[in-house]
């Protein structure tokens, strides 16, 4: 497909979307842990069980969600998915008992995955063509980072807009009052992105026609699933996924270790979203103009060495810069690797028209951390409570790191001579 053909607002409002998706299920409990455990009631395991039944949903989604991007243009399955994410956002804002939200995370796991995630990632390689893959996954993922920092800036603003108590100790009434702002306001929005999706991400009627398959045979997803890149990919971003989900436990770890207030540790939790869309940029770019599987391999070994910094327990509540240096060096790590493992698909020799299939395929095994990490993360926090537990968390980051580095490596090898 002519690049020259897709202008740059396409990629735009992409971003808008790749992340709005998203902020009502993960990026507000991510900004916001301390206050979503005490506003709902939950401890960390029942929060990891709420992510697992959303990845029980998102495992079948992938699988399906995959060949229905290669039927459909991607505009049309991302605005509806945006709609109906915002509306589980006026449910989760009358902060439903613990039942209630496995329910509600198992529907937006339907809403984000079956009918956005391959569209997504379909319509970022469209974008990028056969030679700005790193600019596209990597505009891609900053851009998404930078519009998860902004919601979490601004949410932050508006939660601490409504408490008039004490921060460091608001009532729990304050707190929902608060959140439940937080909420309404990232849902609207989220609807506000659909609509410019549904106006703005159109191709013309040529270009559309070649992304698209009248059928989807079995043989075709049997062949797809024969190729060593999507083999690879799979391991690749099961390990990268599992630091990416690790990162949801930075703000907990300012309140837990380096006793922060409720405001500080969300704000700790929004300056890690603001270093993301650094990363992604940098890396995209670097990557298109060397050896762009080669920095996936250097993106494992910086989470590893990162991971190490943490689970050794040298950093206290009185090694505030050590604590930030760390946080960086995880963030360029984890964040890097998930700039790259999509954009490398090209240089794997994946088709273009089956990228949906191929997407639902890796992302079936590389997407299981939503299942199994959110409730080891909660029983490795709440059986050994403090920093004990933080650096148990930390050395499972370092062993994923290690085996996505060998995985990571050996996709260099396989592809790197290849035009």
């Amino acid at each position: 497909m002519n690049q020259k053909k897709i202008p740059w607002y396409f990629l735009v409002v992409l971003i808008l979307a790749g992340e709005s998706v998203f902020i009502l299920p993960f990026v507000l409990s991510r900004v916001f842990r301390p206050t979503v455990l005490d506003a709902f009631g939950l401890d960390n395991v029942q929060l990891g069980l709420c992510f697992s039944v959303y990845g029980i949903v998102a495992l079948v989604s992938y699988l399906f969600g995959g060949p229905i991007a290669d039927k459909f243009p991607p505009r049309k399955l991302i605005a509806v998915a945006l709609w109906m994410t915002a509306l589980g956002g006026l449910f989760y804002a009358t902060f439903p008992r613990f039942e209630q939200l496995s329910w509600l995370y198992g529907y937006w796991g339907f809403t984000t995955i079956f009918l956005f995630w391959a569209p997504m990632i379909k319509a970022a390689r469209v974008w990028g063509g056969s030679t700005a893959q790193g600019k596209a996954f990597g505009f891609l993922d900053g851009g998404r980072g930078l519009v998860g920092a902004l919601f979490g800036a601004m949410g932050v603003l508006i939660f601490s807009f409504f408490i008039t108590s004490k921060i460091v100790e608001p009532s729990l009434l304050e707190s929902r009052t608060a959140f439940k702002q937080v909420i309404l306001v990232s849902s609207a929005i989220v609807v506000l992105v659909g609509l410019l999706v549904w106006f703005f991400m159109k191709l013309d009627s040529e270009s559309e026609k070649g992304i698209v398959l009248e059928k989807i045979t079995l043989s075709q997803v049997k062949e797809v699933a024969r190729l060593p890149a999507v083999q690879l990919l799979m391991i690749i971003i099961l390990c990268a996924y599992v630091g990416y989900k690790i990162t949801d436990v930075f703000s907990l770890y300012a309140q837990d270790v380096m006793l922060y207030d409720q405001v500080q540790s969300a704000q700790v939790g929004t300056f890690l979203l603001f270093v993301r869309p650094v990363i992604g940029v940098l890396i995209g770019v670097v990557g298109d103009r060397t050896q762009i599987t080669f920095w996936l391999l250097v993106s494992f070994i910086i989470s590893f060495v990162g991971a190490l910094l943490f689970a050794s327990g040298i950093i206290s509540d009185s090694e505030t810069f050590l604590f930030f240096l760390s946080i960086l060096v995880v963030a360029t790590g984890v964040y890097a690797a998930r700039s790259l493992y999509f954009a490398v698909m090209e240089r794997g020799k994946i088709p273009l028209v089956l990228t949906g299939t191929a997407v639902g395929l890796i992302s079936l095994i590389g997407y299981t951390p939503d299942i199994f990490a959110g409730p080891a993360m909660g029983y490795l926090l709440d059986n050994s409570p403090g920093a004990t537990g933080h650096r148990h968390v930390f050395w499972m980051l370092a062993l994923f790191s290690f085996i996505g580095g060998i995985a990571a490596w050996r996709y260099f090898q396989l592809f790197r001579n290849k035009q």
